[in-house]
């Protein structure tokens, strides 16, 4: 259970590293906010908020184990 911890961990900080990285990457290319930069920040929120749900469950196997 602890490698299961340690795994969810590091993937969900990848995650929400990978999502700051791509929105700030994608309004440098643009130079402007459109509606196809909305939508991909939308769905690089919903990949950061699955990181960090990621982290939480590592955090509550790394407890519980």
């Amino acid at each position: 259970m602890e490698i299961l911890g340690e795994t969810l961990d590091i993937i969900g900080k990848v995650m929400i590293s990978f999502t700051a990285i791509m929105v700030h990457l994608r309004v440098r290319k643009e130079h402007r906010i459109d509606e196809k930069v909305f939508r991909d920040m939308k769905k690089e929120q919903i990949v950061g908020v699955l990181g960090i749900v990621f982290m939480i469950g590592a955090y509550i196997i790394k407890l519980v184990y």
